[in-house]
């Protein structure tokens, strides 16, 4: 619960770069001091907050942002999670031209990544994160530069925050969609269920074809715990109780014994 750099800023402090961090970009002070930069272009990354249009207009190329999706899907807060929740087989990065809305404005480049089957959230951030940073690079250097192109309307769709009523799992759903969350909320803040009352997160798992009433475990022992999902069931090999360590399968059972017929999840 401490303030910590960010690794932007360990870098810019390292090699002596002047850092600024105004707390309100609305603000006389702030404004005035981006403008003295006189940038030709300012760059955009996981910043979470509309830019002012006086901000917009200080640099002669305007605001660029690196956004992790191909717009007009997924505009907004969460693209990376919602991409993955949704099974997309493929996401990517979009250089934008910011405008006053909300991941709207013109793009001027996109580039396409798979998602592969065991992608995680950090996994598919980290290779979009590298992605990212070459596409801005070429997006500032090319020439001629790249005329931004606007967004068509169809296929948009919002990347809303991740709710907390959200990482609670829904048994009855298939076991696709739940193992699809799980990947979309690791490594944080987790997926959960309930154990005998008390929380329970629920980190790696895969599925399976076998059948059985949802939030039920069919199956617990050495290979893991299979618990029954909407459609399918739900293979478990990673979990951790609330307070705990994340344990393999095996080692949570040597402690918190489970039988078929133990359910998961809120009382039926």
């Amino acid at each position: 619960m401490r303030t910590s750099e960010s690794a932007v800023k360990r870098l810019a402090n390292a090699r002596q770069l002047p850092v600024f961090q105004p707390e309100n970009l609305n603000a006389t002070q702030a404004l005035d001091r981006i403008s003295a930069e006189r940038a030709e272009a300012l760059v955009v990354a996981a910043y979470g907050l509309l830019l002012p249009e006086r901000v917009l207009q200080t640099a002669p190329r305007g605001a660029l942002n690196i956004h992790a999706s191909l717009l007009p899907r997924w505009r907004g807060a969460a693209p990376i999670q919602r991409a993955l929740l949704a099974g997309d087989p493929e996401t990517g990065i979009s250089i934008m031209q910011m405008d006053t809305g909300l991941d709207t404005g013109p793009v001027l480049s996109q580039h396409r990544l798979p998602i592969e089957p065991d992608d995680d959230f950090e996994s598919l951030h980290d290779k979009l994160a590298a992605l990212g940073a070459r596409a801005i690079v070429d997006a500032l250097s090319a020439e001629p530069r790249p005329a931004p192109q606007p967004q068509p309307q169809q296929g948009a769709t919002y990347a809303r925050k991740i709710g907390r009523e959200e990482e609670q799992i829904d048994w009855s759903a298939s076991c696709a969609d739940i193992e699809r969350k799980l990947r979309a909320l690791r490594p944080a803040p987790g997926a959960r269920t309930l154990l005998r009352g008390q929380p329970l997160k629920i980190w790696r798992a895969r599925c399976s074809s076998r059948e059985g009433e949802p939030g039920t475990v069919l199956e617990a022992g050495e290979g893991g715990i299979l618990v029954g999902c909407g459609s399918g069931s739900l293979q478990v090999s990673e979990l951790q109780r609330a307070g705990g360590k994340r344990l393999s399968a095996a080692e949570f059972l040597r402690g918190t014994p489970l039988t078929k017929g133990d359910s998961l999840g809120a009382p039926r």
